[in-house]
């Protein structure tokens, strides 16, 4: 064996979990890159009545069919997917804003108050999201929906982030940095540097599946979207008097939902029984 291969760096290791979230992040570049296509995709503008014959099941002329007003489903499931890729990537930032990077600086504040702020967002986050975003949009309005989405998730963000952090805060080589001398402000900068280095892709994946599921419910509810700017939640919603008739119409939002949410919590490569 030659020098050079005896001091060669070993190769990392592929893991399981690491194939997973490559996976997801693939199939996220892939909806984006769709997203950003669609309106070329699309054969239709957004809301087209009368595109075709009404529930026209899939076929050479309508890949997708048409659902009960004759728009087409292939250029409607586009334009939806559009609407909720961007309000689910507002939400998620709001998610890692007011959740992840709050939460981490609120462990570092005063014992006291982090422990308030701490125990505020707990109770908050004991409350269902989807509950809590229905609230947010009724005493705001229709089109703040993902800022109310992004509020909702935030509290468990918080406290997923505020926990790691004073874990961080506690362990050996903090205590060995603050012996050196290192001021509380430097220490938080390069711990803060380190954990959104290391798990910011998970953080906004994870926000990102959490956020999507509460605007799609809150769409289906009808305190979401609104028409011509529908997303899947309310595309699946316009459909369910024709579930059993003209099941494509559900169908085919449905499954764009579920690939998206899929790839999402794929990317985040969360542990089973996670809640966000």
């Amino acid at each position: 064996m030659s020098v050079v291969s005896a001091h060669e760096a070993p190769a990392p290791a592929i893991t399981l979990g690491g194939v997973i979230r490559a996976v997801g992040f693939i199939g996220l570049g892939a909806i984006g890159v769709t997203v950003g296509l669609s309106e070329v995709l699309a054969r239709a503008p957004a809301d087209t009545i009368d595109f075709g014959p009404p529930l026209i099941a899939p076929s050479i002329h309508f890949p997708l069919g048409t659902d009960v007003l004759g728009r087409d489903m292939l250029s409607e499931t586009l334009h939806a997917l559009a609407v909720t890729v961007t309000n689910a990537g507002l939400a998620a930032i709001v998610v890692v804003v007011a959740g992840g990077l709050a939460g981490f600086i609120a462990a570092r504040l005063p014992y006291r108050i982090g422990f308030v702020l701490r125990g505020i967002a707990g109770i908050l986050g004991a409350i269902p999201a989807l509950l809590l975003a229905i609230l947010f949009i009724g005493l705001a309005s229709r089109g703040l929906a993902p800022l109310a989405a992004g509020l909702a998730v935030a509290p468990l963000g918080f406290t997923r982030a505020f926990d790691r952090a004073r874990a961080l805060g506690q362990s050996r080589h903090a205590e060995f940095a603050r012996a050196t001398g290192i001021s509380p402000g430097a220490l938080l900068r390069r711990d803060l540097t380190y954990e959104f280095r290391d798990s910011f892709l998970s953080i906004a994946a994870r926000a990102l599946a959490a956020v999507t599921i509460v605007l799609s419910t809150v769409s289906f509810l009808g305190y979401g979207a609104t028409p011509p700017h529908r997303d899947l939640g309310l595309m699946i919603a316009a459909a369910r008097d024709v579930y059993f008739d003209a099941w494509w119409t559900a169908a085919v939002p449905a499954a764009a939902l579920a690939l998206f949410i899929l790839c999402a919590r794929l990317a985040a490569g969360l542990d089973e029984g996670e809640r966000a």
